[in-house]
């Protein structure tokens, strides 16, 4: 993880580690105890340091949430980038989904934070363009749609409004799942998530049968 600049000129390799440090303890805490155990107190006791740091290497707290926030991308971006790249590219799109869907499954808060709710005390993070890390992300979600529209899998379309598509199907799921909305299903996976993703590569011109076989096998892998 890079060094976050600050308000007071950036930091140095020097400081690099303390950064590192902050943002990691703030990651581990939002995933044992929630948004409300981020506060810059907190983490610079759990790093051995003192408030002012939190000010000194980031400027401010949502200066800091922005760098989790960048955090959560990148390993989201690592999760997606794990995933092999095989010949059947919509093999290869339905394991991304599943490993998209374990990621947040894996630090719920972290994933909130990342999409926009604000932490307790009314802190957010900074606002900024989409990030290096984001934009990484969502590239092999672009990828794969561009190699299932040159392969025939789906029809010829743009790859980034297919994978657009994908990514707003990916994150109202996860949505709703961390949410509790779904556990009226024993298996939302199998039930829901497969279902619904199957559903939209069929309207973008997938043959379903076809589908339905690499449902099973990306299925079977996980």
């Amino acid at each position: 993880m890079r060094a976050t600049s600050t308000a007071n000129g950036g930091t140095g390799d020097g400081n690099t580690a303390v950064t590192d440090r902050l943002v990691r303890a703030a990651i581990r805490l939002l995933k044992e105890e929630g948004l409300s155990a981020v506060q810059a107190r907190r983490l610079a006791r759990e790093v051995d340091a003192s408030t002012i740091a939190v000010y000194h290497y980031f400027g401010g707290m949502p200066q800091l949430l922005r760098a989790v926030c960048d955090e959560g991308f990148q390993l989201l971006d690592n999760a997606l980038g794990a995933v092999p790249v095989t010949e059947e590219p919509v093999i290869d799109l339905i394991r991304q989904a599943m490993a998209y869907r374990a990621t947040a499954r894996h630090n719920p808060h972290l994933y909130d934070l990342m999409f926009g709710l604000p932490a307790a005390g009314g802190h957010r993070p900074a606002e900024s363009a989409p990030t290096r890390q984001a934009e990484s992300a969502y590239g092999h979600l672009v990828s794969a749609s561009a190699r299932a529209v040159a392969g025939g899998r789906i029809r010829r379309g743009d790859p980034e409004h297919v994978a657009a598509q994908l990514w707003s199907l990916l994150h109202g799921f996860v949505t709703l799942e961390l949410a509790g909305h779904l556990d009226k299903f024993p298996d939302s996976a199998t039930e829901v998530f497969i279902p619904l993703g199957t559903n939209l590569l069929a309207g973008l011109g997938a043959d379903p049968e076809h589908l339905a076989r690499c449902a099973a096998e990306a299925l079977a892998s996980r």
